[in-house]
């Protein structure tokens, strides 16, 4: 599959001294590490993990994102906001 997918994340710096990352456009998806970069790199892996989940049960949800945001799925990277494509 070669679409791509577009969200932001919001990335918290916990008290622990780890971060957090969630995402309002991806609902589930949740990530913790030790510094940012890891942290970004376990929601990459977390947010493919649930659009693959959503292709592979024909979820409505994703259906709806793809025409809201004019997306397409697979290669996630990110620009400079932590969004990820």
């Amino acid at each position: 599959m070669s679409n791509e997918y577009t969200i932001h994340l919001k990335i918290e710096h916990l008290p622990e001294g780890e971060y957090l990352a969630t995402c309002k456009d991806l609902p589930g998806l949740v990530a913790q590490g030790r510094t940012i970069s890891q942290t970004v790199e376990i929601a990459q892996d977390v947010a493919r993990k649930l659009i693959e989940s959503y292709v592979e049960h024909g979820d409505k949800f994703l259906e709806e994102w793809n025409v809201e945001r004019a997306g397409k799925l697979g290669k996630i990277g990110f620009p400079g906001d932590y969004g990820m494509i």
